[in-house]
């Protein structure tokens, strides 16, 4: 295994680490064939073998390597036919839950966690936002109350991914009401099958309900689930949303990929409904795409360096609305076939699908991409604020115990 850290000496470079895990994985597909072998026996294994996230340290899936290799190991799985661990399936638990485990859970934690959240054995979803506090999320008012060696835990979150399948969800809640909004927050992670744990539905313009509402009533959460020090909910909510952000703005598509990709095709097989003045827009939109993919590209590579920064928010930006953009043409580029929708029907889905359904489910699923993940005012508050070093706007609640604050 290559245990050593990246950049460290002794480390191999990076071709020759590629070379090594390509025999790795041979090595581990010798021993495991996919056909013969159970998928989630094949996943645990992969996992115990540092061949999951090759970034992660050993023992917890990982090798310690620069992130940039995981490509490396997946493509090798995935020209073997080996099972694949459904990160769309699971990507609030991979791409927000693991990496905040990582940096701020401890020992037992993540070894309690970590492997099933890879797995997909574990779904996470995430319990931030409520009916009264989403962009300004520190307002929250969903209590914890420490009772002994538990916390008891009651609210309301809302516009909550996946919760209808998940086994567990990170939670952010108020345990010092006497400190400032963003002091008094601790971060937990919850069992949603506990009792007192509720999920309803939340039915969206495409007719279906991917999002919910969750409450919870008097639900009962150990402090050895508790992630992080109490009052540090805050910085560690601040480390899950800067993830989430580099996650859903900085996607790694291959060129003309995603959202671009499907506008593409459809041109091309329409030659009746082209014009000039959409032509111009797909040459614009088709550039914009690239230049977002290759700055994600970038965003990725720093990621190996240390943790997520505010450019992620900026991603995110770009992303949200490329992706109106995109569908806006497609639905005038079909003209009035662009105004059908083929299947508006109550479900719950287990996340969006943006690239196996109609131009109009695409158009309609589109509009919550400057919301979820942070709004888009929001985001760009942070960019002016962090990255541009511009002055912060005026806040008058900032030192104020958050029971003296109107709500």
């Amino acid at each position: 295994m290559l245990n050593a850290e990246p950049g460290a000496g002794g480390a191999l470079p990076e071709p020759d680490a590629a070379a090594e895990l390509r025999r790795q994985v041979a090595a581990f597909l010798a021993a495991h064939d996919p056909a013969a072998t159970d998928p989630a026996e094949f996943l645990r294994a992969r996992f115990d073998a540092g061949l999951a996230w090759v970034h992660y340290p050993p023992g917890l899936g990982g090798q310690s390597l620069p992130r940039t290799l995981q490509k490396v190991v997946d493509a090798a799985f995935a020209a073997a036919g080996a099972p694949a661990h459904r990160a769309d399936r699971n990507a609030i638990g991979l791409g927000m839950a693991a990496p905040t485990i990582l940096a701020y859970g401890t020992d037992e934690q993540k070894r309690r966690w970590l492997r099933p959240l890879w797995t997909g054995e574990e779904i996470w979803c995430q319990l931030f936002s409520e009916p009264g506090a989403g962009s300004d999320l520190a307002s929250l008012s969903t209590r914890a109350v420490r009772d002994g060696d538990r916390w008891i835990v009651s609210g309301q979150k809302v516009w909550t991914s996946s919760a209808h399948v998940a086994d567990r969800g990170i939670l952010l809640a108020r345990t010092d009401p006497e400190q400032p909004k963003h002091q008094g927050l601790t971060y937990f992670s919850v069992n949603m099958k506990a009792p007192g744990v509720e999920v309803r539905p939340l039915r969206q313009a495409t007719g279906e309900a991917e999002f919910n509402e969750v409450f919870l009533t008097d639900v009962e959460v150990p402090d050895a689930d508790r992630i992080g020090e109490v009052g540090q909910g805050w910085q560690v909510a601040t480390a899950t949303l800067m993830n989430e952000r580099v996650a859903l703005g900085a996607f790694t598509f291959p060129r003309e990929g995603g959202m671009i990709g499907v506008a593409a095709r459809r041109w091309r097989e329409s030659p009746q409904l082209r014009t000039p003045g959409l032509h111009e827009r797909l040459l614009r939109l088709w550039a914009q795409a690239e230049v977002s993919r290759l700055a994600g590209e970038r965003l990725r590579q720093q990621l190996a360096a240390g943790q997520p920064g505010p450019e992620g928010s900026g991603a995110k930006i770009v992303f949200a609305r490329l992706n109106q953009e995109i569908s806006d043409f497609e639905v005038e580029l079909l003209g009035a076939e662009g105004l059908r929708y083929g299947d508006w029907a109550m479900r719950r889905p287990e996340g969006a699908d943006f690239y196996g359904r109609d131009a109009g489910y695409r158009y309609l699923r589109s509009r919550a991409n400057s919301i979820e993940g942070g709004t888009t005012e929001i985001l760009k508050n942070i960019v002016a604020e962090r990255v541009l070093g511009l002055p912060p706007e005026i806040r008058l609640d900032k030192d104020k115990p958050w029971k003296d604050l109107p709500r």
